[in-house]
């Protein structure tokens, strides 16, 4: 009698301690499948995004290559004949990147190359192509902030949309001698460096030690420094895009890659909690089974 006593004593002190822990054991299941399947959602979306940038990577490289000819037969011009901008003469720096995010330090490459420029000329202006740079620089520069250009960087840059910055600058009043455009240029689709092209005032050129040999007339010497101006323009635009979708692709590559990991990890934190779970329930049955 008192050994049965005893035990039918000790069953309601047992059972409490034993649901709480499965009532903690299963509200910690369910924060962690919760947890599981944001985290697969989040995976499905960066692998989408990594799929459309490596779409877009493609028709970047091919604009860009197209882009960088034509460009650097502008930069030559300027190469050839000597072009030297003065020693007082008004710089500016035209930073290029874009509005997007979720591409790595890209846009903090073209600011870091655009700070350390305007150390060595502090009172150079600097014109920002694309919110993310202008943000950056805001914050370090903001009195040498000229003009600032946004809602680009959609798509493959053309001449036209180059063309367009360079007469916003142009009518914007903005006067300099000279200018160096900054961006990212495309080594390959894992690796860019920020670059800077120069590009001078008519009055620069007409000074060039080798000039003479170009025998331009004024009129076509105007429409040629526009033509040039607008060139470079889209060489920087066309290199920044390029880069700017390797590094998304990359980015998005290395996110999904982060997001099944912790997938795999999550499921087996999920697996052993729901076989402890499945272990404590039949321990409970067995030690119930005993006791009758």
């Amino acid at each position: 009698m008192l050994s049965s006593a005893s035990r039918i004593a000790v069953r309601p002190a047992v059972a409490p301690i034993s649901n709480g822990v499965q009532a903690r054991n299963m509200a910690t299941l369910k924060e962690i499948q919760l947890r599981l399947k944001s985290v697969s959602n989040i995976e499905k979306i960066t692998k989408s995004m990594k799929m459309i940038a490596s779409t877009k990577v493609t028709k970047a490289q091919r604009g860009m290559e197209a882009a960088r000819a034509y460009g650097e037969a502008s930069t030559a011009v300027y190469k050839n004949a000597e072009t030297k901008a003065g020693t007082e003469g008004k710089t500016v720096f035209i930073t290029v990147s874009s509005d997007s995010g979720l591409c790595g330090g890209i846009h903090s490459s073209v600011s870091k190359a655009t700070k350390r420029a305007l150390a060595q000329n502090p009172e150079a202006g600097i014109i920002v192509l694309g919110d993310k740079a202008k943000a950056q620089l805001s914050r370090a520069a903001r009195k040498n902030m000229v003009l600032s250009f946004n809602q680009l960087g959609k798509d493959v840059p053309n001449f036209l949309i180059a063309s367009t910055v360079a007469n916003a600058i142009k009518e914007s009043g903005a006067e300099f001698d000279s200018a160096k455009i900054i961006f990212n240029e495309f080594k390959s689709v894992i690796a860019y460096e920020p670059k800077d092209v120069p590009v001078f005032s008519e009055e620069a050129f007409k000074a060039s030690p080798n000039f003479a040999q170009y025998e331009i007339e004024d009129d076509v010497l105007a429409n040629m420094q526009e033509f040039n101006f607008a060139n470079t323009i889209l060489w920087g635009m066309a290199e920044g895009y390029a880069s700017e979708m390797s590094a998304k692709r990359t980015a998005m590559e290395n996110a999904t890659k982060n997001a099944g990991e912790m997938i795999t990890k999550l499921s087996m934190v999920y697996n052993r909690g729901r076989q402890a779970v499945i272990t404590n329930e039949l321990i409970d049955i067995i030690t119930g089974a005993s006791a009758l």
